[in-house]
């Protein structure tokens, strides 16, 4: 089971500047308060720095920048294709759909900074957690968690039981649409990305749902699954693109979440070059959320802050001089609030 109610310990939280492991909470009252492993940290700046989780890497020896991080999300060919082939009120309603963000995102042109990236996985520690990362820059450590996500891309993150393996059964209707994808698509198996941009070539006499369909399975293979060109997507999640209301209403971003930091997890960073599957983008957004000051100055932010946060900047190419800049940053996001009351609805 994937991060059950249970799992949510020390979220329902707001960052502050310093850390301590004998302070008190009382969750009945307000408290701003963090949980780093086993370490709880509050509001509390008269305190000393409790001793954290050790380092992966030891500080001084984090692995170079060598080569840029492999991806696989934001296909150039994939959106050039769904763009060409749906009707501009189709593209226009997916891009105001709920799995919008993406398609806004795609529009930013962001300029992907692998060496940013690349140090703030040099500087994690060693938590338990597997679906938490959590960065260290100077004393203070900056997490990203489902939470994080959530704010980031304003997704839908909500917890339902199977979410990789949701029932759907198959259909005449669901056969008929797969065959329309292509004959060796087999219906047990997801289409991959070099699947879909072949069906945009062919879809001109297609219904609008099933246009719509492929539109909303083209954010799925290039954004959610985000793998190698030519992998299978999985069919138990692809299948759900026969209901559209369904679809678009699954909690996408738990999938998203869940999938990126599989792949994150326990990746090698000495190698000269790794590729991490899945939205990786939005780890280059979450440094620009955690470390205001360094995202204003190096982020390129877009005017009037636009919403979700992930939409908030362009981008910008890394630069040697990031892991001395994230370093010396004191103005530090540590992690999101939520409320306790919101975490656990009755």
């Amino acid at each position: 089971m994937f991060l059950s109610k249970g799992n949510y310990e020390g979220d329902a939280l707001i960052s502050h500047r310093c850390l301590d492991s004998s302070f008190s909470v009382d969750f009945s009252r307000s408290v701003t308060v963090g949980v780093v492993g086993d370490h709880i940290f509050s509001d509390c700046r008269k305190m000393d720095l409790p001793e954290l989780p050790l380092r992966i890497h030891t500080l001084g020896e984090e692995p170079p920048a060598a080569k840029s991080i492999s991806y696989h999300t934001d296909d150039s060919k994939l959106f050039a294709a769904l763009r060409q082939a749906l009707h501009a009120d189709e593209y226009e309603e997916l891009k105001e759909s709920k799995l919008g963000v993406f398609i806004k995102f795609k529009e930013l042109n962001f300029v992907w900074a692998s060496r940013l990236v690349h140090y703030m996985l040099g500087f994690q520690l060693d938590i338990k957690k597997k679906y938490e990362l959590w960065s260290l820059l100077g004393p203070q450590p900056v997490r990203f968690s489902l939470l994080e996500f959530e704010r980031l891309t304003g997704l839908n993150c909500d917890y339902i039981d199977d979410l990789e393996n949701p029932r759907c059964e198959v259909t005449k209707e669901m056969a008929g649409f797969w065959e329309m994808l292509g004959v060796d698509v087999d219906v047990d198996v997801g289409p991959t990305t070099e699947q879909i941009i072949a069906s945009f070539g062919r879809c001109e006499e297609w219904s609008q749902d099933d246009r719509m369909r492929l539109g909303y399975l083209a954010i799925f293979t290039g954004f959610i699954e985000a793998r190698k060109y030519s992998t299978a997507t999985r069919a138990s999640l692809a299948r759900l693109v026969m209901d559209l209301e369904n679809f678009e209403n699954y909690p996408w971003g738990r999938v998203a979440f869940k999938v990126l930091m599989e792949s994150l997890k326990g990746k090698y960073l000495e190698s000269n070059s790794y590729t991490v599957d899945r939205f990786i983008q939005v780890l280059q957004g979450w440094m620009y959320y955690a470390l205001p000051e360094f995202g204003a100055s190096y982020g390129n932010p877009i005017p009037n802050r636009p919403s979700p946060l992930l939409l908030a900047y362009k981008g910008g190419k890394g630069h040697i001089f990031f892991k001395e800049a994230i370093s010396r940053r004191t103005s530090v996001i540590n992690f999101v609030q939520k409320d306790f009351d919101d975490m656990f609805p009755r």
